[in-house]
């Protein structure tokens, strides 16, 4: 049962994998194409994910202080060339407004690829003595990127997200700061959204435009590719110099704060759908999926039926679950393949015979498995069975990530699995980027991941020049 196709629409993700990615949003009505290239219009279900995601994010933010705020979608052109190496990193991706009603504009105004120096201006009017420190501030809003190539949730044009912009009186804390928020982001990951990842440090090369280190989580895919999940940035007081934000400290001596921001988006979804989904469709994890559990009625238009249908329904509500019935005219079957493309966790059936011995069929969505239960304690029963694929996901995603993460002690070696298997690719690497460069160009295109928090020592030398190893280095294709 657990390998039966159900959903013939669907293009199988071993036959085509980006295919098989553009059907499941398609069919499961996550999102659509729109009149605007390179932006989506994200559908109802979609956004309901959106809405779980923001939710249980915006509460472990709030835990620790973060205060919401909101900045404008545009930006002075000025005011983004303050900071020359921020501004560089920015500029091909940026969209620009030139005329305001019927009048070309004095200024041209950016629209926010993201809001570093908006709240830089921001500080510098409202930071003036150690006593307004730390400032931890968060906004949820859309941002702009003019993106070549787009994909819906991974990459578009324009696409929704959360930036957190911090400023503290030390560097000492702002680190702290950068790394607290990482270690939030790999916890939503697994705890929500059954995702475990790789994180660590971004080299030089890849670290975020002004920033002086950047941290990131690498969420594996399916098929072996990467995807930046979220990044966290420490920007030292670079900011703070260019933009003229100073405090007076303790001591009465005029310092400049230290700055950091972070980030996750949209492209979460993707990472949904491309760790957990199969050739049926979607596999929501059960902390952020809309409908935790579909109750089925079968042969409703027998006596009774429906109604213990509704009272069923209404029990698992008040056991606080996300519920849905679905007495539409539809048959059982076709009822069994929608929510199943959907990825609802949890089905329930409930039929004439199960009324005759006051059980029910609970399926769960990963193993697909029929389990007759009582219904007594129902809302138990069905919490129990939500934990039990919310950890089977995370099982097979980190069966999955140990199966396509292989160890290259060699140039040959890296060269021949960058060719011959997907995945991540463990090697040494001697800190010049350069080497970093060349490992790409060869490969066409696997590139370092981060150097992870958990470093081992493969070998001596660097696995492309053969010189002395500074870091090991996770490597990989993305999107």
């Amino acid at each position: 049962m657990a390998n039966q196709k159900m959903v013939e629409q669907i293009t199988s993700m071993d036959k085509d994998f980006a295919q098989w990615y553009t059907d499941v949003v398609k069919k499961a009505e996550l999102a659509d194409y729109s009149g605007v290239k390179g932006c989506m219009v994200i559908r109802p279900y979609g956004y309901a994910i959106w809405e779980n995601i923001q939710k249980d994010l915006d509460a472990r933010f709030k835990a620790l202080g973060v205060e919401n705020v909101y900045m404008p979608m545009f930006i002075p052109e000025s005011l983004l060339q303050k900071e020359k190496d921020h501004v560089e990193g920015f500029a091909p991706e940026c969209a620009i407004v030139t005329i305001g009603g019927q009048n070309q504009l004095s200024e041209r105004l950016i629209v926010r690829p993201t809001s570093e120096t908006l709240f830089c201006q921001h500080f510098k009017d409202i930071i003036h003595s150690y006593r307004d420190l730390p400032k931890i501030y968060n906004q949820w809003v859309n941002v702009c990127r003019w993106e070549k190539t787009t994909r819906p949730f991974l990459r578009t044009s324009e696409f929704l997200w959360q930036e957190g912009h911090t400023m503290h009186a030390s560097e000492e804390e702002a680190r702290e700061e950068t790394l607290r928020m990482l270690k939030v982001y790999e916890d939503f990951y697994l705890e929500s959204l059954a995702i475990p990842a790789v994180t660590g440090k971004k080299t030089e090369k890849e670290k975020f435009a002004g920033a002086e280190e950047t941290y990131t989580i690498e969420p594996m895919m399916h098929n072996g590719v990467a995807l930046q999940g979220g990044t966290t940035h420490y920007f030292g007081d670079g900011f703070a110099k260019a933009f003229d934000i100073t405090y007076t400290d303790k001591d009465n001596t005029v310092k400049y704060p230290h700055q950091t921001s972070w980030g996750v988006s949209t492209r979460m979804i993707g990472a949904i759908i491309m760790t957990h989904g199969d050739d049926n469709g979607l596999i929501l994890p059960p902390a952020v999926a809309p409908i935790q559990v579909v109750v089925i009625p079968v042969m409703q238009h027998k006596e009774g039926v429906l109604d213990k249908a509704r009272e069923i329904t209404e029990q698992l509500r008040a056991a606080g679950l996300r519920v849905k019935m679905d007495d539409s005219d539809n048959s059982p079957g076709w009822k069994y393949s929608e929510y199943e493309m959907k990825g609802v966790p949890v089905r329930l059936e409930i039929g004439p015979r199960d009324l005759e011995s006051g059980s029910c069929v609970l399926v769960s969505r990963v193993s697909r498995n029929k389990n007759f239960v009582s219904l007594e304690n129902i809302g138990d029963q069905v919490k129990e069975m939500l934990k039990s694929v919310h950890d089977e996901l995370v099982a097979r995603a980190l069966k999955n990530r140990e199966e396509k993460t292989s160890d290259a002690h060699s140039y040959e070696e890296f060269l021949e699995i960058a060719e011959k298997k997907p995945g991540f690719i463990r090697a040494m690497w001697c800190g010049e980027t350069e080497c970093e460069e060349k490992l790409k160009d060869v490969t066409g295109g696997v590139k370092s991941r981060c150097i992870p928090f958990n470093e081992e020592q493969l070998s001596e030398t660097c696995v492309c020049c053969g010189k002395k190893a500074k870091h090991m280095v996770v490597w990989g294709r993305q999107y």
